[in-house]
């Protein structure tokens, strides 16, 4: 065990996580099952509903592959690498008694709604080729013989088999049950900051004044890192509607272009249909706008026409963090004691079980996974300031 983790004394953990997302909640577990002494301080405690941050709001696609052509190809890499450590994830939780995150592999579909949008899915589905991914262009017949609800004017399409969906909430709370229910983890219902003390932090203090003491503060508070670290948040608003589980309206995944705008739509087995997302650089700003609700439904019902007889269950807008280069942070800083997890954008629940085993491996000194090295917040100048934060 790397010696920077032992320091404190027997009282107090060896890692304090700030930060109960899901990037948050993942590291603590990765640490725990290594055998440290984890604490978690998020304002959310265990028991908030509807949870703050990101995670609450995502729809839960785990679609490297679908993402492909959107990013850039460490971040595809990535991608790629972390849907694989899903499965010892969800068996973990359900070995544990915790509720299943309805992980499963869907595989999605891709549509473009007029001939223009078509060419775009082309050129996507040309990097994808290149890259040695997996998917298949479709015809138009060949979309409605998946999706029968789409639009007859669907031009097109991209079958992607290989993508997979989880439930975020449900994973969130699988996450929670172990940790505290399985490793003895301790859960700070408090806002902190990381504390400094001659040059190196030291641990965390909480908005009540009180002092947590740990050898090393995990960073994961998502957008809320944005005044400590070079990312920025990016604001999206979601919709969930209600079909019939017996009679869904969709089968797969389905990721539209309409007339170059973007929205997917995400059945789940419970007969919940998630709708996103909008991409606002807003700042820190969570309100539900009727322009963002608006645009949603417009083009998931040019889609699938039949979207607009659904109950429309929920309206929700959080802040993803966003980093300048797409990649998150992950991994030690110049900050003696600090190790980074964020910057995840729209992908933090497709990374989080790669980033909660690479924040351990941080942790402890290990070599990290070829993957996660080009995610090293050393590639910055100054990947976090902290000056005058200590109390």
């Amino acid at each position: 065990m790397n010696s920077t983790v032992m320091q404190g004394n027997s009282g107090s953990p060896d890692v304090i996580v700030l930060g109960g997302g899901i990037i948050g909640l993942s590291s603590a577990w990765s640490l725990a099952r290594a055998g440290l002494r984890v604490v978690v301080v998020d304002p959310a405690g265990a028991v908030a509903r509807p949870r703050p941050g990101a995670t609450w709001a995502a729809a839960g696609m785990l679609a490297p592959v679908s993402e492909a052509s959107l990013a850039h190809e460490p971040l595809t890499r990535l991608g790629t690498a972390a849907v694989q450590r899903f499965p010892d994830l969800v068996e973990s939780i359900r070995q544990a008694g915790g509720p299943d995150p309805q992980w499963r592999r869907t595989g999605s579909v891709a549509v473009a709604y007029d001939s223009a949008d078509r060419d775009e899915l082309r050129r996507r589905h040309d990097v994808q080729h290149r890259w040695g991914l997996d998917a298949r262009m479709l015809e138009a017949d060949e979309c409605r013989d998946l999706e029968p609800a789409l639009d007859p004017g669907v031009a097109g399409g991209v079958l992607i088999p290989d993508d997979h969906q989880v439930n975020p909430r449900r994973l969130v709370a699988g996450l929670l049950h172990m940790l505290t229910r399985v490793a003895g983890v301790e859960v700070i219902a408090r806002a902190g900051r990381p504390q400094l003390v001659g040059g190196r932090v030291e641990g965390v203090r909480l908005d009540d004044g009180q002092m947590r003491s740990a050898p090393v503060v995990v960073l994961a508070t998502g957008a809320w890192s944005s005044d400590v670290c070079p990312v920025r948040p990016v604001k999206g608003q979601i919709l969930r509607l209600r079909m019939s589980a017996r009679d869904a309206l969709l089968r797969h995944p389905v990721r539209g272009i309409v007339a170059g705008r973007e929205v997917y739509l995400v059945p789940r087995a419970d007969g919940e249909l998630v709708v996103g997302a909008t991409t606002e650089d807003v700042g820190l700003d969570e309100s539900v706008t009727a322009a963002g609700v608006y645009e949603l439904l417009r083009d998931a019902i040019t889609l699938v026409p039949g979207i607009q007889d659904l109950e429309l269950t929920e309206t929700l807008a959080r802040c993803r963090p966003a980093s300048p280069d797409g990649l998150p942070l992950i991994g030690r800083c110049h900050v003696p004691g600090l190790v980074l997890a964020t910057g995840h954008g729209r992908h933090g629940v497709l990374l989080s079980a790669l980033t909660g085993d690479a924040v351990r491996d941080a942790v402890l000194g290990r070599p990290q996974d070829d993957a996660v090295t080009a995610c090293d917040p050393g590639r910055f100048t100054d990947p976090v300031t902290l000056e005058g934060r200590a109390a």
